[in-house]
């Protein structure tokens, strides 16, 4: 710390007496503040945890649900195809509320958007067992999935802001407990179910608990920034006359170049073939995904698993993103063509979805492995969206658009699953269903993996 503070004394007497009498950017006095000092530690300490506890609460309203799923429609008398519309509820509000995400963070701050956000997720879960009905619960469990959605959309930035010398490090610790956060409900939700007397509207309603915990973390940090806005802002509106005739001196290469890439025009992206095949990878692959979480529980039940199985067998669908969530990424990026990934990934799910027609009691363990290869298609969207963009602007853009049209595209998958069990009184149509949405997926996969870039497709036509 000594060596850090002589090093900036060092650097200010080098300066010449314009450049020391000249006021830093705002975002830059706000950044050195925030790094010294015993402050910058806690904060720190206190972001970390809220990351932490933030990402586990991220799945939790859905994966618990997936796992008690035939019990709340007995409970709440749900038919099928009211069931299929409850498991297209997540991409459904990740699409409507993600949206609204950079808005709110822009007006009240990223820190104070999260901290409403588990707060939103906290009440969902508490209230939607006791909501009373079918309606009732749609409604907690969309209030939940609000928070989630803009809780999910933001993540990445307060990482940014707060650790950017470490980005990847902290998306890979956010990524590793986010899979964790989906598969510890989807194991222990009906164990714990049992444990509490069989009563399923408790079984939900104790994850409430984990989000409750959650918003601990983020109120100071509401309140710092609270308090750091005000006079930061008054600081530049006194500042910029004083800058105005210095203006040359006191822009640095990066203010320069973020100034520019600021007043950029917005890039086309619905001219770009990539973005649109982006756009639709991720919507697929989200749709088995959601499917997967809402629906497979049931069909290992139908099957004649026991529940604590069928709970147990989800978990090791989804936490094959543990581990696979740091690997594939890495090997994305070393590659030119990213569709001998897309094609590996896609092989596992088909191969997944035909031993759950053939014999899905007796490979369960197996088919839940192969699903959970098949939905790191994820991490692999994600990867893709940073790779197929030249500037930060455009990685912003198309994340926005991909990721709305995709959740857009998910929507009507799980819906149509259920209906098309409660109509054929099985699961072989809806298993045909999701192998053959399989296929497209591989394509447009491939396709997104091309080595170009949005803005290259966006100027040339």
């Amino acid at each position: 710390m000594a060596s850090e503070e002589t090093r900036a004394v060092d650097t200010r007497t080098a300066m010449s007496p314009t450049e020391r009498d000249t006021p830093a950017p705002v975002g830059a006095s706000e950044t050195t503040t925030l790094e010294k000092g015993p402050a910058r530690a806690w904060a720190t300490r206190l972001v970390v945890a809220g990351i932490v506890l933030s990402a586990v609460n991220l799945r939790p309203a859905i994966t618990s649900l997936g796992a008690l799923l035939e019990e709340v429609r007995d409970g709440l008398g749900m038919s099928g195809s009211v069931a299929g519309l409850l498991t297209s509820v997540p991409p459904l509000c990740f699409a409507v509320f993600g949206v609204m995400a950079p808005r709110l963070a822009r007006r009240f701050g990223p820190a104070a958007v999260v901290c409403a956000g588990m707060a939103a997720i906290f009440t969902g879960l508490l209230i939607r067992p006791y909501a009373g009905g079918t309606a009732g619960f749609l409604a907690a469990s969309a209030l939940a999935l609000m928070g989630i959605a803009v809780s999910n959309v933001l993540m990445p930035v307060i990482v940014k802001r707060w650790f950017p010398d470490r980005v990847g490090s902290m998306t890979g610790l956010y990524s590793m407990v986010l899979a964790l956060g989906t598969s510890l409900p989807a194991a222990v939700t009906v164990p714990m179910t049992h444990a509490l007397g069989g009563n399923w509207k408790l079984g939900l309603a104790m994850w409430a608990v984990l989000a409750a915990a959650a918003v601990v973390p983020w109120i100071p940090l509401v309140r710092e920034g609270r308090e750091r806005s005000v006079p930061a802002a008054r600081s530049a509106q006194a500042q910029a006359p004083a800058q105005a005739p210095t203006q040359t001196q006191a822009q640095t290469p990066a203010s320069v170049s973020a100034r520019a890439a600021e007043e950029q025009p917005p890039l086309r992206i619905t001219r770009s073939r990539t973005a649109w095949a982006l756009a639709v990878f991720f919507g697929l692959q989200a749709t088995a995904a959601y499917i997967t979480m809402g629906w497979m529980p049931q069909i290992f039940r139908d099957a004649g698993v026991s529940a604590g199985t069928a709970g147990l067998l989800l978990a090791v669908t989804m936490v094959m993103g543990v581990p696979l969530a740091f690997v594939i990424p890495r090997i994305a990026t070393r590659l030119p063509h990213q569709g001998p990934i897309v094609l590996v990934l896609g092989v596992c799910g088909l191969a997944g979805y035909a031993g759950l027609y053939l014999a899905p009691a007796a490979g369960a363990w197996a088919w839940a492995l192969l699903l959970g290869i098949a939905n790191c298609a994820f991490p692999l969207a994600l990867t893709m969206v940073g790779m197929r963009a030249r500037s930060g602007p455009g990685v912003a853009q198309l994340s926005a658009f991909a990721q709305s049209t995709g959740y857009l595209i998910s929507i009507p998958g799980p819906l149509l699953v259920g209906v098309l069990y409660q109509h054929s009184g099985g699961w072989g149509l809806p298993i045909a269903l999701m192998a053959a949405l399989m296929v497209p997926q591989m394509v447009v996969g491939v396709l997104a993996g091309r080595d170009r870039t949005v803005e290259e497709e966006a100027a040339t036509r």
